[in-house]
């Protein structure tokens, strides 16, 4: 079809199939980064299960941003590294810290292949049509600690211990090392395997089970979002109340509650924006300083936000 043709066509959509092919395109990339960083690891990972005698490629452990902070304490106090991390962990994890104070939490929802794992799940749980589990706004709140209870176990004992003491347990080195495949002759194996079993299972029936009350990255993440420059951004004048995006919510946040910043465990999928009928209400947005409104992503002048009360799902400004 010659270009003039396609672009007549295009203009031919309803505001509505516009809408839906931005949705799917949004999707659709955010999709194949998920498996493009999920076929890096498992590539890397088979590698170096085929020369670890020659130690010639590296481990998934020196591909992980985590292991920065499980070897930060040693290396500030001491100058050295945990055993089984390497500068490169180093390295990553401050890539890492630059890109969520840009744009926040998109390493979880656009990059981890153990995320990338969970939604896969969670698609697989709607195809066969089983139940999803519905955890109380209450008990939700509070089983979210656990990430950073998690954080700090590991962060204490990697250090006391000084090796990569959460290596043992991790679920996705568990899945993506490839020990189970190749065989190993750590005799905790099987502790590994048995906690990426619950995990997986969890997620089976609460989308990213791991993610929301368990992740010791992410709680770091969590907190982290909060100085990010780029926040999704509800505005209360343009919102419907239809909450369409909160049953889109991975992580089970509450996007249409947000006053008007989403909640910092938002881990910047984008699904919210995407599903939101109405044009404007969703924005993933700089902020706003001195009270003046900054352009967003979309190009369009962000409008004053109304203070609201704090919510669950959203937090104030």
């Amino acid at each position: 079809m010659p270009r003039n043709d396609a672009a007549a066509g295009t203009s031919r959509l309803t505001r509505f199939q516009q809408r839906t092919r931005q949705i799917l395109r949004v999707k659709r990339a955010r999709h194949l980064v998920q498996l493009a960083v999920a076929a890096l690891i498992v590539v890397a990972a088979v590698r170096h299960q085929l020369e670890e005698e020659q130690a010639g490629a590296a481990s998934v452990d020196a591909l992980c941003p985590f292991g920065a902070v499980e070897t930060l304490l040693t290396w500030v106090t001491t100058g050295s590294l945990v055993s089984r991390t390497h500068p490169s962990n180093l390295v990553l994890g401050a890539a890492l810290l630059a890109a969520t104070v840009l744009a926040g939490n998109a390493f979880c929802g656009w990059i981890c292949p153990f995320g990338a794992v969970q939604d896969a799940l969670s698609w697989l749980r709607r195809r066969l049509h089983l139940p999803r589990l519905t955890i109380p706004e209450r008990a939700d709140r509070i089983l979210r600690y656990g990430r950073f209870v998690v954080l700090a176990v590991v962060i204490v004992l990697s250090y006391t211990t000084a090796r990569l003491w959460f290596a043992d347990y991790d679920p996705y080195l568990a899945l993506f090392g490839l020990n189970w495949l190749f065989g190993s002759d750590s005799p905790l194996l099987w502790a590994g395997l048995a906690v990426l079993a619950v995990v997986l299972a969890g997620a089976l029936v609460v989308d990213r089970f791991w993610c929301r009350y368990l992740c010791p990255l992410g709680g770091v993440l969590s907190v982290l979002g909060r100085l990010s420059l780029l926040r999704i951004r509800r505005s209360p004048s343009a919102c419907t109340d239809c909450t369409l995006c909160d049953r889109a919510c991975p992580v089970g946040l509450r996007p249409s509650a947000a006053a008007p910043l989403v909640h910092p465990d938002c881990v910047g999928c984008m699904d919210c924006v995407t599903t939101c009928p109405v044009r404007g209400a969703l924005q993933v947005e700089a902020p706003v300083l001195l009270g003046v409104p900054v352009l967003s992503a979309t190009g369009a002048a962000a409008p004053p936000a109304r203070r609201a009360p704090r919510t669950a799902g959203g937090e104030e400004s």
